[in-house]
Formats: structure tokens, C-alpha cells, sequence
């Protein structure tokens, strides 16, 4: 079949590659100069099914009025005139039990592991090279009170078929010497043995080059999807700033921009956008860098040694699609640096970034076809896209191509 892949950022890209591994004829329609460009270009780093708990729950709830009027918390919300934040909003309050977290968090628990061993067998297949590092991730607290209680969410994890261990600060120096320097500030964590990092742009990019040179896939760099031509219950063609672009199936992974897109067609898709920072920093002396990713839960960093490079992100900020971002914006990202790592990084060669995360109120991504007959989802990963991305590609093939999906689609499928 012929097959239009609407987006470029690393869960575009992947579905693509399981597709054109189909035997699939496959374009990728992308509006930027190259892939990962957007979202993708800029995430904490994290491969981390450790991360799956989901963002709707009890804590989120109280955080997220909290957002209203502090700056100096993760999650952070600017009141807009648009309408659907509020629709947003009300959907995903409505996500905030104790009993939805957990039933969202399996669900996005058994995508993650699935999607970290589609990475690493993308990795094997094409010998592709994304500065990865397979050590695992420490998730850690700063005081024994939010040790006690954060622990919880990796427990219950644990409890369903997620490896971790439970770690004091003499075990998380012994994990992670990195942290040698800060040990007197941790009170101590949760490691996770089986998690990873590596750059979502290296390994978007380099797999593009790959498929556009060994398997055939076309990529249209800086052509804007504007809309589809329908026929009855089947889409014919894209439309686009270049002209249509007919397929047999059509694949939406446009991030963030992907819910306005599916609404403008009546499928009712509540994807959201919610910025996210980022800094980037040469390791001066990479001794005193981290050997493995990492979270500082109560300060909610998120960190990763991309070769000779320390990544850092932070915070959740609902301000519709503004990407912009001020020097303030990044002050708790490099205190937090200097605290962590004192002396590793240098600051005057930092690279600072805003993006957008494409959310559902559940937290959950997803998969599957909507409304018209040949036309599927794989859009919404949120905050552990880079994730989820090979796995929800691999996903899509699989129901593309009438197959049963190797994992348990319950909880991911579009039910409109």
C-alpha cells in the first residue's frame, strides 16, 4: 500500500520505519527543514518506562491549581481564552482519581516496555548510533518524607512487572557515582536497573537517513499538512502547502498540532499542548558528569549524559501553542545543574530550548484508525513520547497491516 506518515518528530519517524519494514510504500510529510525538528528535537533524554506513572492523578490535581498563581513549581497555568483548555481541563480533573492513575499508568506501563525493546531493535537491525547509554535511570528525593511517599508510584510498578530497587544514599552513590557530590542533599531514590537514555534528534534523523536511503521512504521536508480530501468513509489525499499527496492510509503523529488537526475533521481527539524546557551543556570535565539518566522528583528534573553533553528538562507550562521562552525560564535547570554536578557543565555554551508535549487528559497515547476507514492515530505520547514512540509505531504497522498487535491493545485504541 501507499501510506502518508503526517509528521516528522521521532513517533512519525518510527511508524514509519515498521511500515516501510512492511513492505509499505511510505511518505513522510513533514513542515519543518528536517525530522525531529519540533517536539522531538529536545526532551530530557529519558527512555523510561520507570517514567509510565500517569500525569492525571491526586498529586497533579492539588499541583496543578497550585500552577495558577506559582512560578516556582514544575507544573505551571497560564488562564487562556481559548475554550478547548477548558474542555482539556475539565477532561483531565476528571483523570485525577487514584483509580484511573493506576489503571492509566498499566496501560501506558505495558506501551513503555514493549517501545524500549522496539528501540533497541531498531538499534540492532541498523546498527544506528543516537548516544545511548542502556545503565538504567535513578529517580530521587531530596527528603525522607517525599522518599516515603513518591516511592509509592515506583512500588506499585514494581508490583506489576516492572524491575526496581529501592535505594538509600550510600546504594544510589554506589549506582550512580555521578551523584557523589550531592549525596548529602538526597535523602534516596528508586533505581531502575532496565530503563535508558539517548538523543530522540540523533536517533529520528539518522533513522530518516536510513529508510530514505535503504528503504525507499519519500520525506517532503517544509510541506504544511492543511487538510484532508475525503470520499464517503475513506480519505483520498492529503492536502498540503505543495499540493495533495493521495495514499491508500494516512498515519497522524503531528505532536501537539495533532488535535486542532483531527477536530478540524471531526474526530474528537483532546490532544493538548503543554511546554516543556530544556538545556543542553558540553560536560567540561565529564568525570563529574552523570553516568546514566536521572529525576530529581522533588525539584521535577529530568536529566540525561548524551555522550559528552548533559541534557536537563523541566516543567509542564499549559500556555496553548506558545513556545516562546526567557532566560528565567531556565534559572531552576542550571541552580539544579550547578547542585547536582558542580563543575561538570559549562553554562556559557548552553543551548536553551522551549517545546511543546502533545497531552491527553489521561495521560495515555493514542493508536488506531478514527472515523474514516484508512485513516489512524498515533499521537498524544505526552511527556514520555520519546518512550513510546517505536512502540506505538510497531503498533500502528500492526493493525495497518490486519495483524494481532504484539501487545494488549486495551486502554490505547481510539474509541472516538
Amino acid at each position: 500500500m501507499k501510506i502518508v506518515v503526517l509528521g516528522a518528530g521521532v513517533v512519525g519517524t518510527a511508524a514509519a520505519y515498521w511500515l516501510a519494514r512492511d513492505g509499505h510504500e511510505v511518505t513522510v510529510l513533514e513542515r519543518h527543514a528536517g525530522a525531529a525538528q519540533g517536539t522531538s528535537y529536545s526532551n530530557a533524554g529519558l527512555v523510561s518506562p520507570g517514567d509510565a506513572t500517569a500525569w492525571a492523578s491526586p498529586d497533579a490535581l492539588r499541583t496543578f491549581f497550585k500552577g495558577l498563581y506559582r512560578r516556582d513549581l514544575g507544573i505551571r497555568v497560564r488562564l487562556q481564552a481559548d475554550p478547548y483548555f477548558y474542555l482539556w481541563t475539565w477532561r483531565f480533573l476528571r483523570e485525577c482519581t487514584t483509580a484511573k492513575m493506576r489503571a492509566n499508568t498499566l496501560v501506558k506501563l505495558r506501551l513503555a516496555l514493549h517501545s524500549r525493546e522496539c528501540i533497541n531493535r531498531i538499534e540492532d537491525e541498523i546498527g544506528i548510533d543516537y548516544d545511548q547509554r542502556k545503565k538504567g535511570i535513578v529517580y530521587f528525593f531530596r527528603t525522607q518524607q517525599s522518599l516515603d511517599t513518591g516511592a509509592d508510584n515506583y512500588r506499585f510498578l514494581g508490583e506489576n512487572g516492572f524491575p526496581i530497587e529501592i535505594v538509600d544514599r550510600k546504594r544510589l552513590v554506589e549506582v550512580e557515582p555521578g551523584l557523589a557530590d550531592a549525596a548529602d542533599k538526597i535523602a534516596g531514590g528508586v533505581y531502575s536497573p532496565i530503563d535508558q537514555t539517548g538523543d530522540s534528534r540523533l536517533f529520528a534523523t539518522r533513522l530518516a537517513a536510513h529508510m530514505a536511503e535503504k528503504l525507499g521512504v519519500t520525506f517532503r521536508f517544509g510541506t504544511s499538512v492543511e487538510g484532508l480530501d475525503i470520499e464517503g468513509d475513506r480519505v483520498t489525499a492529503v492536502r498540503t502547502s505543495a499540493g495533495p499527496v493521495p495514499a491508500d492510509a494516512f498515519v497522524l503523529s503531528l505532536g501537539p498540532e495533532s488535535g486542532v488537526f483531527a477536530r478540524s475533521h471531526g474526530i474528537d481527539l483532546p490532544v493538548y499542548p503543554v511546554k516543556g524546557y530544556t538545556v543542553t551543556m558540553p560536560l567540561a570535565d565529564p568525570s563529574k558528569g552523570p553516568t546514566m539518566g536521572g529525576a530529581d522528583e522533588d525539584s521535577l528534573i529530568g536529566y540525561s549524559r548524551l555522550g559528552d553533553r548533559l541534557r536537563m528538562s523541566s516543567t509542564a507550562e499549559f500556555a496553548g501553542f506558545d513556545r516562546s521562552h526567557q532566560p528565567r525560564d531556565f534559572a531552576t535547570i542550571f541552580r539544579t545543574a550547578r547542585d547536582l554536578f558542580p563543575g561538570a557543565a559549562d553554562e556559557k555554551q548552553a543551548e536553551m530550548w522551549a517545546g511543546l508535549r502533545p497531552m491527553m487528559p489521561n495521560s495515555v497515547p493514542v493508536v488506531g484508525q478514527a472515523r474514516f476507514r484508512n485513516f489512524y492515530l498515533n499521537t498524544g505520547h505526552g511527556h514520555v513520547g520519546w518512550t513510546m514512540a517505536a512502540g506505538s509505531g510497531q503498533f500502528v504497522a500492526d493493525l495497518v497491516a490486519g495483524r494481532k498487535p504484539e501487545i494488549d491493545p486495551q486502554g490505547l485504541l481510539y474509541k472516538g
